[in-house]
């Protein structure tokens, strides 16, 4: 099996982009098959040495790798001219200057389901000629065999006038020479496939290629939770952005393997491996997918909380270029979600306490005040300082004062970190230890 992913360098990786790329990635390495990574770039205006950059680089992040490339498109335009020049001469294609106002006009002299033809001409774009009668059937693994009457398709612009070829070509050419088995990509490709196919046709009756036509997979669409196509008003778009959200690889690629795809035993938790084992196409939906960060977040959460806290802790810096995190790390690793949240939460630990007002004025009334020297009174006395007799001593101080226990935590929980979230409050304080936490507490009681 030969697949590819074959994205178009026009900007950031979209999330419905890199979906495309795990399930060839999953089908080529559950297969044992090759996934050829083919750059698109046949868009002159937009596509960009950086743009093609953003996307290697967000493969990069997702560990897909591949076995092939990463192939130029617009390496490959000797081919193509080569190709054009074989449908020219041998009728199955034919150069026209017809305008958009001239296929308007036959249409309405021909009615409007009735499918473009043009005259030959000496010059202007380059059409391929689709055949008077039958119908192009796209035999899609996914959607089943759809057929499309050859009397309602135009003949398609394959180049533009000056030679250089248009998308629906490249792609047709490209696939064959790569020996594609299968085409798997998003369903908004459904109705350039019949054009695809219909130019490897001709490309074969021109004797220009002997390769079989590969079949075709399209994908379900993906939707955001109102299920309204997705798009950045739902949140995270690209791939980018959910690595600066402070997402892990892995977690995504668990995610983005369910929409649209189901295990079969109703799994959520899949480890890559599992993946791989467990892919394949006949659980693909027809259905829309939905794209829900929350529940992303959550699965993020789920894999940072099995991470051994040395990992945790080497992406936790790498995520926040920062050093020596260990400890913060073990203490914040049940509260985070994503990597984002981990210096927020955990901080003012190490910086210093913040200052919200808010927090002030609910937690060190004089209620919260008296609480607070309580619990000041209490850690200076306490034997030993580890998270146990901490607690152990915090503990004392709400019996004592017959409360509940956010009634003690919260005000101390706000002298030492400024705010109302912080890791938990008896790792906290053993992690500043004895000598900085009383230092913060008088600090907090001076300014009341």
């Amino acid at each position: 099996m030969r697949l590819r992913f074959a994205p178009s360098p026009t900007g950031a990786l979209h999330i419905g982009g890199a979906r495309t790329a795990l399930f060839n990635w999953l089908l080529a390495r559950h297969s044992g098959g090759a996934l050829v990574l083919r750059i698109e770039d046949t868009d002159r205006e937009r596509s960009t040495p950086e743009n093609v950059e953003q996307i290697l680089d967000a493969l990069r992040w997702l560990e897909l790798d591949w076995d092939e490339g990463p192939l130029l498109q617009t390496d490959h335009s000797e081919r193509h001219r080569e190709v054009l020049a074989g449908l020219l001469e041998g009728g199955h294609a034919y150069r026209s200057g017809a305008t958009a106002e001239d296929v308007k006009a036959y249409k309405l002299a021909h009615g409007a389901e009735q499918g473009f033809r043009g005259e030959p001409e000496a010059e202007g774009a380059v059409r391929l000629r689709v055949p008077a009668e039958g119908a192009t059937v796209v035999d899609d693994v996914i959607r089943g065999p759809t057929s499309f009457e050859h009397v309602h398709m135009d003949d398609p612009v394959i180049a533009r006038a000056d030679g250089s070829v248009l998308y629906n070509f490249a792609v047709a050419i490209d696939d064959l020479d790569a020996g594609i088995t299968i085409v798997v990509r998003g369903e908004d490709h459904v109705s350039n496939t019949p054009k695809q196919q219909l130019v490897m046709e001709a490309a074969a009756a021109a004797g220009l290629t002997s390769a079989p036509l590969p079949r075709y997979a399209h994908l379900p669409l993906l939707h955001g939770p109102d299920g309204k196509k997705l798009s950045k008003r739902h949140g995270a778009a690209s791939v980018q952005e959910l690595r600066e959200a402070g997402y892990l690889p892995e977690a995504v690629r668990n995610y983005l393997a369910l929409l649209g795809w189901g295990a079969g035993d109703d799994a959520t938790v899949l480890s890559t491996e599992e993946l791989i084992e467990r892919f394949t196409l006949d659980r693909v939906s027809r259905n829309p997918a939905r794209f829900d960060e929350v529940k992303l977040k959550w699965l993020n959460g789920v894999y940072i909380r099995a991470l051994p806290v040395g990992e945790l802790t080497r992406r936790v810096e790498a995520f926040t270029g920062r050093e020596d995190l260990g400890e913060l790390a073990r203490i914040s690793q049940e509260k985070i979600h994503t990597l984002a949240d981990f210096w927020p939460l955990a901080g003012a630990l190490r910086d210093g306490p913040g200052d919200d007002p808010k927090a002030r004025e609910r937690w060190l009334g004089p209620e919260g005040l008296q609480a607070l020297a309580d619990a000041r009174s209490a850690l200076e006395q306490a034997g030993d300082f580890d998270e146990a007799a901490v607690g152990e001593a915090l503990a004392a101080v709400v019996e004592r004062r017959a409360v509940k226990p956010r009634e003690v935590y919260q005000p101390l929980r706000v002298a030492l970190s400024g705010g109302t979230v912080s890791p938990g409050i008896f790792e906290s304080v053993a992690l500043l230890g004895r000598e900085e936490t009383l230092r913060r507490i008088d600090s907090a009681l001076s300014r009341a």
